[in-house]
């Protein structure tokens, strides 16, 4: 009784595609997980910039610098972790959240640094 060598690979070429499927998703996920890593990294360090800004304008101002920053950043998709004034610059840290990672949420920081400019070099 000798059997077809074709009987015995039956169903092999299911098995690979179903297998090279299975990786096409998985390296889909984690290309649009860096992906979604990146963009809000890139969304947190728009927020701290821009709320360090605002928080050195609302300074100059003579308003509230950490208040002015703490919306501004909210405004933007983040929120403030720590603000603080050193004379007329306004330093703040932001953490904005990635969108659903398959392990959960990630905090990403960024720093934004504001003051006034400077008008010549020997300033």
């Amino acid at each position: 009784m000798r059997r077809d060598a074709r009987v015995d690979e039956e169903g092999a070429g299911t098995l690979l595609a179903v297998a090279l499927v299975g990786v096409l998703v998985l390296v889909t996920m984690a290309v649009g997980g860096a992906i979604g890593v990146v963009a809000t990294h890139r969304t947190a360090q728009a927020a701290a910039d821009l709320a360090a800004l605002a928080g050195a304008a609302a300074l100059q101002d003579g308003g509230d610098a950490c208040g002015e920053a703490a919306a501004i950043a909210r405004r933007n998709g983040a929120r403030v972790q720590e603000c603080g004034v050193d004379g007329w610059n306004v330093s703040v840290v932001v953490t904005a959240d990635t969108a659903r990672l398959p392990g959960g949420v990630l905090d990403l920081r960024a720093r934004g640094r504001a003051g006034p400019v400077l008008d010549g070099p020997d300033q």
